[in-house]
Protein backbone atom coordinates (compact mmCIF):
# COMPACT_ATOMS: atom_id res chain seq x y z
CA UNK A 1 0.00 0.00 0.00
CA UNK A 2 2.78 2.31 1.09
CA UNK A 3 4.90 0.89 -2.25
CA UNK A 4 2.11 2.50 -4.08
CA UNK A 5 1.99 5.69 -2.95
CA UNK A 6 4.99 6.18 -3.20
CA UNK A 7 5.50 5.38 -6.24
CA UNK A 8 2.09 7.70 -7.71
CA UNK A 9 4.17 10.35 -5.61
CA UNK A 10 7.48 9.75 -7.60
CA UNK A 11 6.10 9.49 -11.06
CA UNK A 12 4.79 12.73 -10.26
CA UNK A 13 8.02 14.43 -8.43
CA UNK A 14 10.03 12.92 -11.51
CA UNK A 15 8.82 15.35 -14.15
CA UNK A 16 9.27 14.25 -17.07
CA UNK A 17 8.46 16.28 -20.42
CA UNK A 18 9.53 16.08 -24.00
CA UNK A 19 11.47 18.27 -26.17
CA UNK A 20 8.53 20.17 -27.69
CA UNK A 21 6.72 20.35 -23.93
CA UNK A 22 10.28 21.57 -22.54
CA UNK A 23 10.12 24.61 -26.07
CA UNK A 24 6.18 25.21 -24.57
CA UNK A 25 7.33 25.44 -21.24
CA UNK A 26 9.87 28.37 -22.26
CA UNK A 27 7.75 30.25 -24.42
CA UNK A 28 4.60 30.27 -21.74
CA UNK A 29 7.57 31.50 -18.69
CA UNK A 30 8.26 34.14 -20.82
CA UNK A 31 5.42 35.31 -22.39
CA UNK A 32 3.88 35.20 -18.83
CA UNK A 33 7.28 36.98 -17.72
CA UNK A 34 7.12 39.91 -20.23
CA UNK A 35 3.57 40.32 -19.92
CA UNK A 36 2.92 40.52 -16.20
CA UNK A 37 6.26 43.06 -16.23
CA UNK A 38 4.43 45.50 -18.62
CA UNK A 39 1.71 45.64 -16.64
CA UNK A 40 3.34 46.05 -13.31
CA UNK A 41 5.52 48.85 -14.74
CA UNK A 42 2.28 50.40 -16.25
CA UNK A 43 0.18 50.42 -13.69
CA UNK A 44 3.32 51.42 -11.45
CA UNK A 45 3.78 53.75 -13.65
CA UNK A 46 -0.37 55.05 -13.79
CA UNK A 47 -0.50 55.06 -9.98
CA UNK A 48 2.74 56.59 -9.31
CA UNK A 49 3.18 53.31 -6.40
CA UNK A 50 6.59 51.33 -7.14
CA UNK A 51 5.17 49.12 -4.22
CA UNK A 52 2.05 48.09 -5.79
CA UNK A 53 4.12 47.45 -9.05
CA UNK A 54 7.17 45.48 -7.20
CA UNK A 55 3.84 43.44 -5.58
CA UNK A 56 2.40 43.00 -9.69
CA UNK A 57 5.53 42.03 -10.47
CA UNK A 58 6.59 38.98 -7.74
CA UNK A 59 2.82 37.77 -8.34
CA UNK A 60 3.22 37.25 -12.52
CA UNK A 61 7.05 35.83 -11.80
CA UNK A 62 4.80 33.41 -8.68
CA UNK A 63 2.00 32.74 -11.55
CA UNK A 64 4.99 31.78 -14.12
CA UNK A 65 6.36 29.23 -11.30
CA UNK A 66 3.32 27.35 -11.03
CA UNK A 67 2.84 27.42 -14.74
CA UNK A 68 6.05 26.27 -15.81
CA UNK A 69 8.12 24.91 -13.34
CA UNK A 70 5.37 21.56 -12.27
CA UNK A 71 5.32 18.46 -14.77
CA UNK A 72 2.17 19.72 -16.29
CA UNK A 73 0.64 16.83 -18.52
CA UNK A 74 0.57 18.90 -21.65
CA UNK A 75 3.76 19.13 -21.18
CA UNK A 76 4.81 15.18 -22.42
CA UNK A 77 2.40 14.82 -25.21
CA UNK A 78 4.38 14.01 -27.59
CA UNK A 79 6.97 12.11 -26.45
CA UNK A 80 10.36 10.86 -28.08
CA UNK A 81 10.26 7.70 -29.42
CA UNK A 82 13.15 5.61 -28.80
CA UNK A 83 14.78 2.88 -30.23
CA UNK A 84 14.80 -0.77 -28.17
CA UNK A 85 17.89 -1.74 -26.11
CA UNK A 86 19.77 -3.93 -28.18
CA UNK A 87 17.97 -3.23 -31.80
CA UNK A 88 20.59 -0.41 -32.99
CA UNK A 89 23.70 -1.28 -35.12
CA UNK A 90 26.28 -3.50 -33.99
CA UNK A 91 30.10 -2.23 -33.74
CA UNK A 92 32.60 -4.45 -35.08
Amino acid sequence: MAEEILDKVRDVVEGEIDFKGQKRAELIGTLLLAITGLIAFNVGWVKQDIVLAMYLGGAGTALSFIAVVPPWPFYNKDPAKWLPVGSGLTVG
